[in-house]
């Protein structure tokens, strides 16, 4: 199974675990609403995992893709809160098939406003329920 039909399978069964297996150790993620670079796996899974519980929901659905051996741009649209969200997926493997650059694209700007209140919500519950664990 390739990365990218990995990350699909990941996402349609919003299955978070399998982001350990499908991220590099030494991963960096580039988000919308983060302006320094997240690097590594622990970290760029729990805000992958963030992402998952705040825009991958039942309106989620990539629209557009394109791919090659070790890139993939995929185009998704979602709803949150009401609110459209267009955005893209830049990501990339290496030839282990492991995700080493995440890059996430989103417009317009009352969407990023939307997913950077999400996100932080979603961060936050996360972080303290791995407290308590």
């Amino acid at each position: 199974m390739t990365a990218l039909h990995t990350w699909h399978s990941l996402v349609k069964d919003r299955d978070h675990t399998a982001l350990n297996t499908l991220l590099a150790e030494d991963v960096v993620l580039l988000s919308p609403v983060v302006h320094t670079p997240i690097a590594g796996k622990k970290m760029v899974k729990l805000y992958l995992t963030a992402a998952l519980h705040t825009f991958a929901n039942e309106t989620f659905t990539y629209v557009r893709e394109l791919a090659d051996a070790n890139t993939a741009i995929l185009e998704f649209t979602t709803t949150v809160d009401g609110i459209l969200v267009n955005g893209v997926d830049m990501i990339r493997w290496n030839n282990a098939g492991q995700i080493t650059e995440f890059k996430v694209m989103v417009r317009p700007l009352k969407a990023v406003n939307i997913i950077h209140q999400k996100m932080g919500e979603m961060l936050d519950k996360l972080k303290e329920s791995s407290r308590q664990l």
